[in-house]
Formats: structure tokens, C-alpha cells, sequence
């Protein structure tokens, strides 16, 4: 038996490898036979950062979707906690092909609980698919609430915080990545991305291209744990800090494009585009007639800014 303290006073037990709590269904109704979608956040740092109710889950889950089996171990080892369920692997390479089998567990009556590496499952991570199958399905879908390096980079950016956007990963062809960049040069909200440590000083760098030198960021790197750092200044600035080299999970947070220039922004990326497919060997002719095309913008007026600069 497992207590579960974090239920707002109403008793939350583990009995025989299934969950018995608030959201039992209504026997006799329609999808009384149906189990619950879980999604759990994770640590992204310190263990002691779990939600009080992830353990719970993790005990009363008849199965438990991992995106990593080993860091699963590792957690409810920190935890203290048994897992009372199976356990399969559901990550990026597995995840279209073993939807359908946990889908068949939900409709089976099965509480199925998905925990990604770190943060909340389906935001950059596995889940997506999941999530999308059990709703069309009909069956109730439920998180456990917790760490996200979203918000927590958000937080200590230092940067705004009242409007935001989470753009993910950033292609990792350069060509595709002006593009995406292109496309957000008048985003006045502030973004945040994730970023792969070795892909970080050429993402600032391209940030720096297209959107200016100046405008403010922040590097959070390796957020909760023993390493942590947060790196504040301008794009180009960061960018050449991060020539030397970044170890651990990043996150970039960048502040959103001032009204007043968002559309010499939006210009400025637009040349820069144009510029980047002529050095790929594109004729200019057709570096601006795929540069309008990607940027969702008339082909003249792309035309006459490369002939005026």
C-alpha cells in the first residue's frame, strides 16, 4: 500500500497493481471498462525535485512507458519506489510502432503511466502520438504536473515573461535553421528553444545573423543540477562565450523583436536568407524566389531589398 499525500485529503491507496483514487470511473458508465493516460513529469536535475505523486504512479501503474529503461531504474532507485507494473521502452525510434499496443492497454481498463529522460512527457519528447490515440480513442488522459526546463529557464532568464513561445529544437542543417529563424524575426514574445551542446555556439550565431547582435538571451545550461549556469548578454556575445564550448542540457532563451523593429528584423532576415542560398550556390534569382516562398512574403518585395542593399 502506498499513500499518496498530495490528493487534497482524499485517500489515494495501490492494491494489487492497480491505482484506486480520485479519478476512479463510475461503474456502469460508458467507458467504465477504459484505463487512464498518465503523463508524469520527471526530474530534470535533482531526484528530490520529483512530485510527491510520481511515486505513487509509478507503484500503482499496470504499465509503465519509459523513454529510457536504465534512467527509469536510476529514478525509482533515488525515489525509493518499486515499480508494480511492466515496463516497456517508448521512445523516438519505437514510438509509432508501439502506440497501438499501449493504446489496446488503455481500452483494456489499464492505468498506463509515461515518464520521459526529464520534464514533462510529449513537450520535445515522446508522447505526442500517444496522447493523440488515447483521446480520439475516447480515453481520459491525466498528468502529474512537475519539473518543466521550459518554464524553469523561463523564469531565471531575466528576459519577459508576461508572452512567451516554445519553438523546440532548431533544425540542424543550417539552410533549414535560417529559415525557422527567418520566420520568427518579427516574434515579439520571447522564445525559448532546447539546443543540443555541441549545436549551441552555431545556433547563437545564426540567432545573431538574423536577428542582431544585440538582443538580449540567456544560456541555461544544466538547470537544478550540482553545474548549473545561467550565461545573460547579447546574441553575439553568447555566441562567442559558447565557441569554447558547452556541456550539458541547454536551453536558450531569447529575448522576443521590439515592435518598433520588427520589420526592419524581418528585413535584415531576409537578406541574410537570400545571401546564405547564394553562397550554397543558388542563382540570386532563385535565392529570393525560395526565400519569399519559405518566409510567406511577396517576391518583389524580397527583389527590391537585395537590389537596394
Amino acid at each position: 500500500m502506498v499513500d499518496n499525500p498530495a490528493r487534497g485529503g482524499s485517500s489515494s491507496v495501490v492494491t494489487g497493481g492497480s491505482y484506486v483514487g480520485d479519478d476512479r470511473r463510475v461503474a456502469g458508465s460508458e467507458d467504465d471498462a477504459r484505463g487512464v493516460l498518465v503523463l508524469a513529469a520527471t526530474p530534470i536535475g535533482r531526484a528530490d525535485d520529483a512530485p510527491p505523486r510520481l511515486a505513487a504512479e509509478l507503484a500503482g501503474a499496470d504499465v509503465v512507458a519509459a523513454e529510457d529503461t536504465r534512467r527509469l531504474r536510476r529514478l525509482t532507485t533515488d525515489l525509493g519506489v518499486t515499480v508494480g507494473g511492466r515496463v516497456v521502452s517508448y521512445f523516438e525510434g519505437n514510438e509509432r510502432q508501439r502506440t497501438p499496443t499501449l493504446l489496446e492497454a488503455l481500452l483494456a481498463g489499464e492505468r498506463v503511466l509515461l515518464v520521459t529522460d526529464a520534464g514533462m512527457p510529449s513537450v520535445s519528447d515522446p508522447g505526442y502520438r500517444l496522447v493523440a490515440a488515447a483521446v480520439e480513442a475516447g480515453v481520459r488522459v491525466t498528468a502529474v504536473p512537475g519539473p518543466s526546463a521550459v518554464l524553469t529557464a523561463l523564469a531565471v532568464s531575466g528576459l519577459p515573461v508576461d508572452r512567451f513561445c516554445f519553438e523546440g529544437f532548431l533544425p540542424r542543417k543550417a539552410g533549414e535553421r535560417s529559415r525557422r529563424l527567418a520566420e520568427l524575426a518579427a516574434e515579439p514574445r520571447t522564445l525559448v528553444f532546447f539546443e543540443a551542446p555541441h549545436r549551441t555556439a552555431a545556433a547563437l550565431t545564426a540567432m545573431a545573423q538574423a536577428w542582431g547582435d544585440d538582443r538580449r538571451a540567456a544560456v541555461c545550461r544544466e538547470l537544478t543540477k550540482t553545474h548549473e549556469e545561467v550565461r545573460r548578454g547579447g546574441l553575439a556575445e553568447l555566441a562567442a562565450w559558447a565557441e569554447d564550448g558547452v556541456r550539458g542540457e541547454v536551453t536558450l532563451v531569447v529575448e522576443g523583436a521590439p515592435a518598433v523593429a520588427a520589420v526592419a528584423s524581418d528585413d535584415a532576415a531576409l537578406l541574410a536568407a537570400v545571401a546564405e542560398r547564394e553562397d550554397g550556390g543558388m542563382s540570386r534569382k532563385d535565392a529570393i524566389a525560395e526565400t519569399a516562398r519559405a518566409a510567406g512574403v511577396p517576391k518583389r518585395h524580397v527583389y527590391q531589398l537585395v537590389h537596394a542593399s
